[in-house]
């Protein structure tokens, strides 16, 4: 029987041990629990495919790029391979934490004067025009391959062994899910504004939409023989198979006869880099995130100024809690907001926007009685996946991958399978933003991934999809599992918020869970707080998140994930 074949049996048999239940949530679906390896990811597919390879003498790393490309195949209206991805990875060998970009620079065609020029004032989110930047996720991919196995051990498995179930899935097809289900019929509503609709696109129609134009529904067969060639061919020849050669030169032949802007040079020179984590201290532990371009340094800047308060005097879920958060949130974001860019091209002070004295700062400008007006959020949307792993030998990646909206640019190339990222849609075409659109640059990144580390090794790696609201679940889970002791699948359950917008949403203010009592709402209201409260108890308009701790005297490692999406937490 294939490997493929074996997966979907696996998938079923659910996660190995137990799980006492929380005095916090009993309701809620047991933490996963293992004594040797861990897999979170938002699709039961994934996990159970890169559980599979761990089981067959794989590393951590290797897991993840089989997650990764699964992912890629089963998950396509989230990640793509035609998308970007950041890595946080923990060598048990050497005891060193590396981060690794895998997004794409804008294309040697790609300036503010070609599209002032055609009448834009904002780069489009859909569409060839949309897909400017250069997708980096096989770059990744590959680049986190052979550092493992130049410098991890346990390099038992081949690079294309890692592929066969994303290609065996792309090839005979995987049941679509519900939550694509959704996402497809909100990508294809003709009633709706020019940002869906996009059965308007060939391919995308001709791959994610039955025949006769339909959705396809939960349960049926989706095949994409295209990107299972495509696959094949980076199973064969590694990164170079995909931006050197026929899958390079099919995509860009179909950008430039429908007016898209990358080159068969700008897929040649690309390269993804290995940069120093970024970090600050929590409770007496080390948070980690990626460096700029992504935005983990707001991430962790929401933790250094919490460091200032006693959240667990305040109680967890009461008005001081919550209110606490958003204004750590709207302090950390006008510093993201004012320098997040690609660090190539403008020097930015991280160092000491993570410093303690400035967490202090940003606390002192925050009135426990009145929310704050001046400090406003931009609005990257986006959606995403996230996904950890951790291995029998303690190596642990947290890393984080997408093409930024829902379906990303809505252009698959021809002949290839491939769907756009339009990450680079948001470029700023003003020449004074810090973000402005420049050949060779990186854009503002909303994902990051993230790890909390006891002493010197891994104690929680964790992350989520959601745009604007990942740095703000990154604290939500750390704070319930650090300062109030939640399991690691409660903290996940536990109610959400999300100030700012989020794709699909026009309003920008504080939305929350349903779960949230009234009167903590009523306090907030009363504080200054533009509450929206959601009809959903739990909705994916917060995203998917999920978590791994490591207990350091047993090394037990305790898995979840999210009931908002479609994962599964599985070890052996």
């Amino acid at each position: 029987m294939s490997l493929w074949k074996k997966l979907s049996a696996i998938a079923l048999t659910g996660v190995i041990g137990l799980s006492t239940l929380s005095p916090v949530q009993a309701a809620n679906r047991p933490t996963s629990m293992s004594p040797n390896a861990m897999v979170t990811t938002p699709h039961y597919l994934a996990t159970a495919a890169a559980l599979k390879t761990l089981e067959d003498g794989g590393n951590a790393v290797d897991a993840a790029i089989t997650a990764a490309s699964t992912l890629a195949v089963v998950y396509p209206h989230y990640t793509t391979i035609g998308g970007d991805n950041f890595w946080l990875i923990y060598n048990a060998k050497t005891k060193e934490l590396k981060a690794l970009n895998g997004s794409g620079r804008a294309g040697e065609k790609a300036t503010i004067e070609y599209y002032t020029g055609k009448g834009y004032e904002k780069i489009p989110s859909r569409g060839y025009e949309s897909a400017n930047t250069v997708p980096g996720v096989v770059s990744g991919w590959w680049e986190a391959y052979n550092y493992a196995h130049k410098n991890m051990g346990n390099n038992k498995l081949s690079w294309s062994r890692l592929l066969e179930p994303a290609i065996g899935y792309a090839e005979n097809g995987y049941p679509v899910s519900p939550n694509q289900v959704y996402w497809t019929k909100q990508a294809t509503d003709p009633t709706d504004n020019d940002l869906k609709n996009l059965q308007r696109f060939d391919e995308f129609r001709k791959i994610f939409l039955k025949p006769n134009g339909d959705s396809y529904q939960p349960g049926e067969l989706l095949k994409q023989k295209d990107l299972a060639k495509t696959l094949q061919i980076i199973a064969k020849k590694g990164a170079d198979g995909f931006y050197k050669g026929e899958v390079a030169q099919k995509i860009v032949a179909d950008m430039q006869k429908n007016g898209g802007l990358l080159t068969l040079k700008d897929f040649e020179k690309h390269t993804s880099t290995w940069a120093d984590p970024i970090t600050v201290d929590y409770r007496g532990y080390k948070a980690y995130n990626v460096p700029p371009n992504s935005q983990g340094m707001a991430s962790l800047s929401i933790l250094n100024v919490l460091n200032n308060f006693d959240l667990k005097s305040m109680g967890e879920g009461t008005p001081d809690y919550y209110h606490t958060i958003v204004e750590a949130t709207k302090q950390a974001f006008a510093d993201r907001d004012k320098w997040l860019t690609d660090p190539a091209f403008v020097d930015i002070p991280v160092n000491d926007l993570l410093s303690k004295q400035h967490g202090k700062d940003m606390a002192a400008l925050i009135d426990m009685k009145q929310a704050a007006k001046a400090v406003e959020p931009l609005d990257p949307k986006g959606d995403t996946t996230w996904f950890g792993i951790v291995d029998k030998d303690g190596n642990a990646v947290s890393i984080i991958q997408s093409h930024y909206f829902d379906w990303g640019s809505g252009i698959v190339a021809k002949d290839t399978g491939v769907l756009l990222q339009n990450r680079g849609s948001y470029f700023s075409l003003d020449k004074n933003h810090i973000n402005h659109l420049e050949p060779g640059k990186r854009t503002f990144h909303t994902i990051n991934p993230a790890m909390l580390f006891k002493g010197d090794k891994p104690y929680l790696l964790y992350g989520t999809q959601g745009g604007e609201g990942q740095p703000q679940t990154q604290a939500a889970l750390v704070t319930r599992i650090i300062d109030f002791g939640f399991s690691v699948q409660d903290a996940i359950e536990a109610p959400r918020w999300l100030h700012g917008r989020n794709w699909g949403s026009s309003s920008n203010n504080l939305k929350v869970e349903s779960r949230i009592p009234q009167e903590v709402l009523d306090e907030l209201v009363k504080r200054g707080h533009p509450v929206e409260k959601l009809e959903a108890a739990y909705t994916d308009a917060m995203g998917q998140s999920g978590a791994i701790l490591i207990d350091p005297q047993t090394n037990v490692k305790f898995g979840g994930a999210d009931p908002r999406g479609e994962g599964a937490a599985m070890g052996y």
